[in-house]
């Protein structure tokens, strides 16, 4: 019985470092993300083999695991950059990023944790200023929203390319112009249309012109035409049988036949 304290403090002390071993060999990595190894007595972060996945791992309890999200995450960024002639434009951003699963290990030896604001930040804020520096602001406030955010993005994913970080979308979700050339770049906007529209107004009308000159020349045609085909004897034949058509109406009439202008019949007596 004297024995059993002697017995019991070493195997207290075997459970408790146990304990303490199991705690810092298990571990568990969520969903959507992935663990780089790092070896305290065996080179540091392993770089030549894949990351731990998802689920529960046992490490030596000398060796650290740090855990990346890997699944597509989104920056939001506000920039302050210069167009084309000077002016300084307001540039609401985000990019859809994540990290190269297969180089994790590599990113972060040589990135860190960090990453975010060391890569993926400045990257942005270069490949903005650079487009957008090619730029007028009345073509950023209209028409080229399109064309610069595809530039941006095409600019930003060189740069990352050979970060170990895979850039998925940039979208220009906001572009703030001074007030003063807003509302500048709006009263030209709506001169221009308002030139647009009567343009169309003049090209309108001298359509209608035109088409109302070619119906009066086509009916002027067509009476020479007729007038060169009439002679005397296919009038007064015209003549005769309109008068003996009147002359066939209920109404009581004398037809005086050759003894109007021409030889034309005359009608006489209509009641």
């Amino acid at each position: 019985m004297d024995k059993l304290p002697k017995l019991g403090i070493p195997i207290i002390i075997i459970i408790v470092l146990t304990i303490i071993v199991l705690a810092k060999s298990a571990v568990t990595i969520g969903s959507g993300k992935a663990g780089v190894l790092y070896k305290t007595f065996g080179g540091g972060v392993v770089t030549d083999q894949p990351p731990l996945d998802e689920g529960f791992h046992i490490i030596a309890p000398w060796n650290d695991v740090y855990v990346y999200e890997v699944r597509q995450q989104e920056l939001f960024e506000t920039m302050k950059v210069l167009s084309s002639n000077g002016l300084e434009i307001t540039i609401d951003a985000s990019a859809w990023y994540q990290p190269v699963w297969s180089d994790l290990g590599k990113l972060h030896q040589e990135k860190g944790e960090n990453y975010l604001q060391r890569v993926i930040q400045p990257a942005i804020r270069s490949a903005a200023r650079s487009v957008v520096g090619r730029y007028t602001p009345e073509q950023l406030y209209s028409s080229k929203r399109d064309a610069i955010q595809e530039e941006i993005f095409e600019e930003t994913k060189k740069i990352l390319d050979d970060q170990y970080i895979q850039l998925n979308e940039v979208l220009v979700r906001d572009v703030t112009l001074p007030s003063t050339i807003k509302d500048a770049i709006e009263r030209k906007l709506k001169q221009e249309q308002e030139s647009l529209e009567y343009e169309f107004r003049l090209v309108t009308a001298e359509k209608e012109a035109e088409r109302q000159r070619i119906e009066a020349q086509g009916k002027a045609d067509a009476n020479k035409i007729l007038s060169a085909s009439l002679t005397d004897k296919i009038l007064q034949d015209k003549g005769i049988e309109a008068t003996l058509k009147l002359s066939e109406s209920p109404n009581s009439k004398v037809v005086v036949v050759g003894s109007g202008e021409s030889g034309l019949p005359l009608i006489l007596g209509n009641n």
